[in-house]
Protein backbone atom coordinates (compact mmCIF):
# COMPACT_ATOMS: atom_id res chain seq x y z
CA UNK A 1 0.00 0.00 0.00
CA UNK A 2 1.30 3.45 -1.07
CA UNK A 3 1.44 6.03 1.97
CA UNK A 4 2.49 8.67 -0.28
CA UNK A 5 1.38 9.13 -4.16
CA UNK A 6 2.57 11.88 -6.54
CA UNK A 7 4.23 13.90 -3.71
CA UNK A 8 6.17 16.40 -5.25
CA UNK A 9 7.62 20.39 -3.81
CA UNK A 10 10.11 22.65 -2.58
CA UNK A 11 9.76 24.16 0.71
CA UNK A 12 11.85 27.41 0.97
CA UNK A 13 9.75 29.14 3.04
CA UNK A 14 10.49 29.89 6.98
CA UNK A 15 7.86 28.10 8.74
CA UNK A 16 5.35 25.50 6.99
CA UNK A 17 2.62 23.77 7.89
CA UNK A 18 0.86 20.65 6.54
CA UNK A 19 -2.44 20.00 8.02
CA UNK A 20 -5.09 16.88 6.66
CA UNK A 21 -6.94 14.29 8.45
CA UNK A 22 -4.96 11.57 11.00
CA UNK A 23 -3.40 8.82 8.14
CA UNK A 24 -3.17 11.02 5.40
CA UNK A 25 0.04 10.99 5.02
CA UNK A 26 1.55 14.49 7.08
CA UNK A 27 3.83 12.80 9.40
CA UNK A 28 5.25 10.30 6.84
CA UNK A 29 6.29 13.54 4.69
CA UNK A 30 7.98 14.82 8.04
CA UNK A 31 9.93 11.27 8.82
CA UNK A 32 10.96 11.08 5.29
CA UNK A 33 13.08 14.36 5.98
CA UNK A 34 15.41 12.87 8.15
CA UNK A 35 15.60 9.11 7.17
CA UNK A 36 12.85 7.85 9.96
CA UNK A 37 10.99 6.90 7.21
CA UNK A 38 12.74 5.70 3.37
CA UNK A 39 10.42 7.00 0.07
CA UNK A 40 10.40 3.46 -2.24
CA UNK A 41 10.18 5.86 -4.97
CA UNK A 42 11.32 9.31 -5.64
CA UNK A 43 13.80 11.31 -3.57
CA UNK A 44 13.46 13.88 -0.66
CA UNK A 45 16.52 16.09 -0.43
CA UNK A 46 17.65 18.54 1.96
CA UNK A 47 19.37 21.93 0.79
CA UNK A 48 19.94 23.96 3.92
CA UNK A 49 22.46 26.73 4.66
CA UNK A 50 25.49 25.78 6.93
CA UNK A 51 25.18 27.25 10.46
CA UNK A 52 27.26 30.33 9.38
CA UNK A 53 24.69 30.82 6.56
CA UNK A 54 27.43 29.71 3.66
CA UNK A 55 25.55 27.24 1.18
CA UNK A 56 25.64 23.55 2.88
CA UNK A 57 25.18 21.41 -0.03
CA UNK A 58 22.30 18.87 -0.79
CA UNK A 59 22.08 15.61 1.47
CA UNK A 60 19.63 13.03 0.08
CA UNK A 61 18.30 11.40 3.73
CA UNK A 62 18.32 8.17 1.91
CA UNK A 63 21.93 7.48 1.44
CA UNK A 64 23.16 9.41 3.82
CA UNK A 65 20.86 9.12 7.20
CA UNK A 66 23.17 10.15 9.55
CA UNK A 67 24.21 13.70 8.13
CA UNK A 68 20.04 14.21 7.13
CA UNK A 69 19.68 13.92 11.61
CA UNK A 70 22.34 15.88 12.46
CA UNK A 71 20.78 18.49 10.17
CA UNK A 72 17.26 18.21 10.84
CA UNK A 73 15.80 18.30 14.71
CA UNK A 74 12.53 15.79 14.90
CA UNK A 75 9.89 16.87 17.85
CA UNK A 76 7.56 13.72 18.04
CA UNK A 77 3.84 14.38 19.20
CA UNK A 78 4.41 13.23 23.06
CA UNK A 79 7.11 14.58 24.78
CA UNK A 80 7.23 11.62 27.06
CA UNK A 81 8.77 9.22 24.03
CA UNK A 82 11.54 12.23 23.90
CA UNK A 83 12.23 12.94 27.23
CA UNK A 84 14.18 10.48 29.10
CA UNK A 85 16.39 11.69 31.62
CA UNK A 86 15.32 12.80 35.13
CA UNK A 87 15.58 16.25 35.09
CA UNK A 88 15.29 19.19 32.00
CA UNK A 89 19.10 19.72 32.32
CA UNK A 90 20.01 16.21 31.87
CA UNK A 91 17.83 15.71 29.48
CA UNK A 92 19.03 18.98 26.96
CA UNK A 93 22.80 17.52 28.26
CA UNK A 94 21.96 14.07 26.56
CA UNK A 95 21.25 15.39 23.27
CA UNK A 96 24.27 16.83 23.17
CA UNK A 97 26.20 13.96 24.00
CA UNK A 98 27.07 12.83 20.52
CA UNK A 99 29.19 16.24 19.85
CA UNK A 100 31.96 16.13 22.72
CA UNK A 101 31.62 19.20 24.01
CA UNK A 102 33.86 20.87 26.46
CA UNK A 103 32.06 20.91 29.85
CA UNK A 104 31.67 24.76 29.80
CA UNK A 105 30.36 24.87 26.32
CA UNK A 106 27.63 21.79 27.09
CA UNK A 107 26.59 23.46 30.07
CA UNK A 108 26.77 27.13 28.67
CA UNK A 109 23.99 25.12 25.74
CA UNK A 110 22.04 23.51 27.83
CA UNK A 111 21.13 26.60 29.76
CA UNK A 112 21.02 28.41 26.41
CA UNK A 113 18.44 26.25 25.61
CA UNK A 114 16.40 26.10 28.62
CA UNK A 115 16.30 29.85 28.76
CA UNK A 116 15.56 30.01 25.09
CA UNK A 117 11.67 27.72 25.68
CA UNK A 118 11.36 29.66 29.26
CA UNK A 119 12.55 26.53 31.41
CA UNK A 120 16.04 27.68 32.98
CA UNK A 121 14.13 28.04 36.37
CA UNK A 122 12.64 24.32 36.08
CA UNK A 123 16.24 23.30 35.11
CA UNK A 124 16.79 20.94 38.11
CA UNK A 125 13.58 19.86 38.75
CA UNK A 126 12.63 16.30 38.00
CA UNK A 127 10.80 16.33 34.89
CA UNK A 128 7.59 14.46 36.41
CA UNK A 129 6.96 17.81 37.82
CA UNK A 130 6.66 19.62 34.73
CA UNK A 131 3.11 20.32 32.95
CA UNK A 132 3.01 18.86 29.78
CA UNK A 133 3.17 22.22 28.24
CA UNK A 134 6.60 22.14 29.98
CA UNK A 135 7.66 18.72 29.13
CA UNK A 136 6.58 19.65 25.03
CA UNK A 137 9.03 22.72 25.37
CA UNK A 138 12.02 20.75 27.13
CA UNK A 139 11.57 18.74 23.80
CA UNK A 140 12.03 21.25 21.49
CA UNK A 141 14.96 22.78 23.95
CA UNK A 142 16.68 19.33 23.52
CA UNK A 143 16.94 19.68 19.93
CA UNK A 144 17.49 23.13 19.48
CA UNK A 145 20.42 22.40 21.52
CA UNK A 146 21.92 20.50 19.12
CA UNK A 147 22.24 23.38 16.23
CA UNK A 148 19.89 21.97 13.82
CA UNK A 149 19.25 23.60 10.64
CA UNK A 150 15.92 22.87 10.07
CA UNK A 151 13.45 22.00 13.23
CA UNK A 152 10.70 19.12 12.25
CA UNK A 153 7.47 19.10 14.87
CA UNK A 154 5.16 16.45 14.31
CA UNK A 155 1.24 18.01 15.87
CA UNK A 156 3.30 19.32 18.78
CA UNK A 157 0.11 21.15 20.28
CA UNK A 158 -2.47 18.02 20.16
CA UNK A 159 -1.66 16.86 23.81
CA UNK A 160 -1.81 20.24 24.97
CA UNK A 161 -4.06 22.64 26.48
CA UNK A 162 -4.42 26.12 25.61
CA UNK A 163 -1.86 27.76 27.39
CA UNK A 164 0.55 25.66 26.71
CA UNK A 165 -0.21 25.78 23.52
CA UNK A 166 0.06 29.16 23.19
CA UNK A 167 3.86 28.51 25.00
CA UNK A 168 4.53 26.35 22.28
CA UNK A 169 3.42 28.44 19.22
CA UNK A 170 5.58 31.32 20.50
CA UNK A 171 8.55 29.09 20.69
CA UNK A 172 7.82 28.04 17.42
CA UNK A 173 7.73 31.56 15.95
CA UNK A 174 10.86 32.73 17.60
CA UNK A 175 13.20 29.65 16.96
CA UNK A 176 15.77 31.27 14.21
CA UNK A 177 16.15 27.91 11.76
CA UNK A 178 13.26 26.90 9.26
CA UNK A 179 10.41 24.91 10.62
CA UNK A 180 8.48 22.56 8.94
CA UNK A 181 5.33 20.82 11.27
CA UNK A 182 2.47 19.27 10.91
CA UNK A 183 -0.58 20.30 13.11
CA UNK A 184 -4.68 19.88 13.46
CA UNK A 185 -4.22 23.43 15.09
CA UNK A 186 -5.43 25.63 12.40
CA UNK A 187 -3.95 29.22 14.49
CA UNK A 188 -0.82 27.49 14.30
CA UNK A 189 -0.59 27.17 10.77
CA UNK A 190 -2.02 30.01 9.62
CA UNK A 191 0.91 31.89 11.55
CA UNK A 192 2.97 30.09 9.06
CA UNK A 193 4.33 30.99 5.72
CA UNK A 194 3.00 28.72 3.78
CA UNK A 195 0.59 25.84 4.28
CA UNK A 196 0.15 22.42 2.19
CA UNK A 197 -3.12 19.96 2.74
CA UNK A 198 -2.63 16.72 2.82
CA UNK A 199 -5.53 14.20 1.57
CA UNK A 200 -5.07 10.50 1.18
CA UNK A 201 -1.53 10.66 0.50
CA UNK A 202 -1.02 13.66 -1.62
CA UNK A 203 -0.68 17.07 -1.48
CA UNK A 204 -4.21 18.30 -3.10
CA UNK A 205 -3.95 21.78 -1.77
CA UNK A 206 -0.79 24.23 -1.48
CA UNK A 207 -0.23 27.87 -1.01
CA UNK A 208 -0.75 31.23 1.93
CA UNK A 209 -2.50 29.90 5.02
CA UNK A 210 -5.81 31.90 4.33
CA UNK A 211 -6.87 30.53 0.92
CA UNK A 212 -5.54 27.39 1.99
CA UNK A 213 -7.10 27.00 5.12
CA UNK A 214 -10.13 27.59 3.44
CA UNK A 215 -9.89 24.61 1.08
CA UNK A 216 -9.42 22.48 4.23
CA UNK A 217 -11.80 23.83 6.01
CA UNK A 218 -13.98 23.24 2.82
CA UNK A 219 -12.28 19.23 2.24
CA UNK A 220 -13.17 18.31 5.86
CA UNK A 221 -16.92 19.56 5.52
CA UNK A 222 -17.63 17.82 2.61
CA UNK A 223 -16.19 14.19 3.91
Amino acid sequence: MSVLRGVSFALTERRVALVGANGSGKSTVLRCLNALVTPTAGRVLLDLPGADGSPGGTVDPARSPAVARSMVGFVFTDPDAQVVMPTPAEDVALSLRRLRLPRAERDARVAAALDHVGLADRADVPVHDLSSGQRQLLAVAAVLATGPRLLVLDEPTTLLDRRNTRLVRRTVDEVRVPVVLATHDLELAASCDRVLVVEDGRVVADGAPGPTLTAYRDLMDAT
